[in-house]
């Protein structure tokens, strides 16, 4: 809040400096939004502060998986702009507290598209934190930008200004939400104050607003929607609208818009905000003459910081999962935790660009968890959605505290939801896992679903808490949880070659074929989960006879193609053979090759996935966007280091995207990763040099990458 409060204050001054060729690089003007919003990406357009609680987008108006996110570059309708949306994930909720500017006579069509616009995608403008539109049927230029807690909005209507309209929409509802309760009153002239109670993914969703018109309201009707007229001759057919919102009060709310848009000066707020993101994107600077693949790489970038999302208000309010009022003292409180993707690259990309956030992500996570009694699994707006499997908190937990972050009561505290969540015997399953060593395929009762991958992935988060037990001092629970670690040799079948689910008797599920999408393995197969064993990669090589038999089965991943004409399913997308890079499991493991002494082979795959899987086109995400994870793994790439294993501090060395790219780090110091001559073309890398010194694998610690220096990748040409 102090930040972006500052940036308030300075931003129209720094966001011209800019655009004038000053010292801030103008960043925020490199980002597409437009990328992932076609094909499976499941993104928005709109207008977000960092990580911010408002996400300002048009929704198209018609439901469906493509428009999960509100907006499906394909459409040409839009319906209204409204306040939150959810970046890739697949589930449709959210679209809260929408607005239609319209002048007579109306659009509405059959529901439940209703009242709506055309609109053409040669009148949209898009970067970091600005959106802009114009609605065709009524001749009215809609524009969006936003502040943490605010989204501010401004209308020109070009035609009919003495004839304005506004429609505010909250019995509106897509996709999975349903609106449970609405009210709206009027406290002034100018300002509305209400709530919007939904129930959808995120269950007994409360959310309150403020919104404040720069121009006073000549009428006002309630019926099924709240219907605003405005003389705006005077104004040139000019409205600005800001709104708050809190999970908390009225009252938060309209703390949080005095707090971060007090005037109706939606310039002033959009400098600011286009600062707040040059500040966000300038932690790396890349060069390179490439336009597009600059802004693929800042849209990345861009989209790792969507999600976690801030969730309390200006004085630290916020609403727990247990439905009380809480106080973050000292920290922020955030939500929207998407932690089966983002456990993997996007919170080990917080810890190094964004320390303090990633530290206040950890400490929501702890107080999530006891407020709900278990950690959080995917959790947005003070719910617990239960979507995905495992308990992955844990790894984000550990990491954060073995990078220092977290103060040693904190890491306890930390410590002990994990262990309490690890122990939960009647939650999915994981009294049977810790009897039998592994989740039975023929279990009965809650979520018996998926029951390979949540073997996998019990082994690996019970990884992660050993490592943070050690790291505290608790031999005992590191010495029971490290051996749960192991249960990954248990669903390993040396008869076929793979992890297989098995059953209550201890026999392998048949019949079994490696290929097949089945109830057992999470929105992937065989192929896929084969590899998820991040933490104990060289048991696996030894599981399948030695480097040799290990390289060859990912040789096999890569190059076993799907029968053609084969029905997949719709996760299944940025496909290399049977690598699926459009989903997350399959993310780490072109960097198994550097396991086995065969990097090459790393680098050969991971230059092809970013040259073929990412571009700057609405179509240019291979898959769910999944809250920054897809992105995040560009990101990281593109540096050339990828976090197998977040909690074991070291990255994988791959081939940059760059020839040059500086990270800002902690503390002032700064990391120079160089790669002369990289391209699409030429990324064979023959050594790697560390501050001069040639590294003897291709891997670096933590510890290292944290001092500064230079990276320096010698690339074959």
């Amino acid at each position: 809040m102090k930040y972006f409060g500052l940036l308030l204050a300075v931003g129209l001054l720094a966001s011209c400096s800019a655009r004038q060729g000053g010292n801030v690089e103008n960043l925020s003007g490199e980002v597409n939004p437009m990328i992932g919003t076609d094909f499976t990406g499941n993104t928005y357009p709109g207008a977000q502060a960092p990580h911010g609680m408002v996400q300002l987008s048009p929704d198209n108006g018609l439901p469906g998986w493509d428009r999960i996110a509100g907006y499906f570059y394909p459409d040409s309708t839009i319906a209204g702009f409204s306040h939150t949306h959810l970046s890739g994930t697949g589930a449709g909720d959210l679209y809260d507290i929408s607005f239609m500017p319209a002048v007579e006579p109306l659009s509405i069509a059959e529901a439940p598209l209703g009242l709506h616009s055309k609109f053409a995608h040669s009148s949209e403008e898009a970067h970091a934190g600005y959106y802009k539109v114009h609605l065709a049927d009524y001749d009215i230029d809609v524009e969006l930008t936003a502040t943490p807690r605010c989204g501010v909005q401004r209308y020109t209507f070009h035609s009919k200004p003495d004839s304005a309209i506004v429609v505010l929409n909250l019995s509106k509802a897509t996709n999975w939400d349903r609106t449970l309760a609405w009210h709206v009153e009027q406290r002034d002239s100018v300002t509305l104050v209400g709530y919007r109670y939904s129930d959808g993914w995120a269950r007994n969703q409360k959310l309150y607003f403020c919104s404040r018109f720069s121009q006073p309201i000549a009428s006002i009707e309630q019926d099924s929607v709240v219907t605003m007229r405005f003389n705006l001759a005077a104004a040139k057919g000019e409205l600005t609208l800001s709104t708050a919102l809190s999970a908390v009060s009225k009252e938060g709310a309209e703390r949080n818009l005095k707090a971060e848009a007090p005037t109706d000066d939606f310039d002033t707020v959009l400098a600011s905000t286009e600062e707040a993101w040059n500040h966000a994107l300038s932690k790396v600077r890349i060069k390179s003459d490439d336009k597009d693949l600059r802004t693929t790489f800042y849209t990345a970038l861009y989209h790792s910081m969507i999600a976690p999302t801030l969730y309390d208000d200006v004085d630290g309010a916020y609403r727990g999962p247990d439905s009380l009022i809480h106080e973050a003292k000292g920290w922020n409180n955030y939500s929207t935790f998407s932690l089966w993707d983002t456990y993997r690259a996007a919170h080990p990309l917080y810890t190094i660009l964004q320390p303090e956030r990633a530290a206040d992500m950890a400490r929501s996570i702890i107080a999530f968890a006891e407020q709900n009694g278990r950690l959080p699994v995917w959790n947005m707006h003070a719910s617990e959605t239960d979507m995905m499997i495992g308990y992955h908190a844990a790894a984000v937990l550990a990491e954060v505290s073995l990078k220092g972050l977290l103060t040693k009561e904190e890491q306890k505290r930390a410590l002990a939801a994990c262990v309490a969540t690890a122990n939960l015997d009647d939650y999915r399953q994981i009294g049977l896992y810790k009897q039998l060593g592994y989740v039975p395929a023929d279990a009965e009762g809650e979520g018996e679903n998926w029951t390979l991958s949540k073997t996998l992935e019990y082994a690996y988060d019970d990884h992660c808490i050993a490592v943070l037990a050690r790291h505290l001092g608790d031999a005992a629970t590191a010495a029971a949880m490290e051996a749960r670690a192991k249960n990954y040799r248990n669903v390993w079948n040396p008869a076929t070659g793979f992890m297989q689910p098995r059953l209550l008797s201890g026999s392998f599920v048949e019949p079994f074929k490696a290929e097949d999408y089945t109830e057992y393995i999470c929105e992937s197969n065989a192929w896929h989960y084969l590899w998820s064993v991040q933490h104990d990669v060289e048991g696996l090589v030894a599981l399948m006879g030695g480097a040799e038999a290990f390289e060859a089965r990912l040789d096999s991943l890569f190059s076993y193609k799907p029968a053609e004409g084969e029905e997949l399913p719709i996760f299944s997308t940025g496909m290399i053979g049977q690598y699926v890079h459009g989903n997350e499991p399959c993310h780490h493991v072109a960097y198994l090759y550097n396991y086995v002494g065969k990097p090459a082979k790393t680098q050969r795959y991971v230059s092809q996935i970013m040259h073929e899987q990412y571009s700057n086109t609405p179509a240019g995400l291979c898959g769910n966007e999944d809250c920054g994870q897809m992105s995040a793994w560009l990101v990281w790439s593109a540096l050339g280091l990828y976090p197998v294993d977040p909690v074991s501090l070291i990255y994988q060395l791959g081939t940059p995207l760059f020839e040059e790219a500086i990270v800002e780090l902690p503390g002032g110091k700064q990391l120079t990763v160089r790669a002369p001559g990289v391209s699409k073309e030429h990324y064979a890398v023959r050594e790697v040099r560390f501050n001069g010194t040639v590294l003897a694998k291709p891997e670096i610690s933590h510890e290292q990458l944290m001092q500064g220096g230079v990276i320096e990748f010698i690339v074959e040409r």
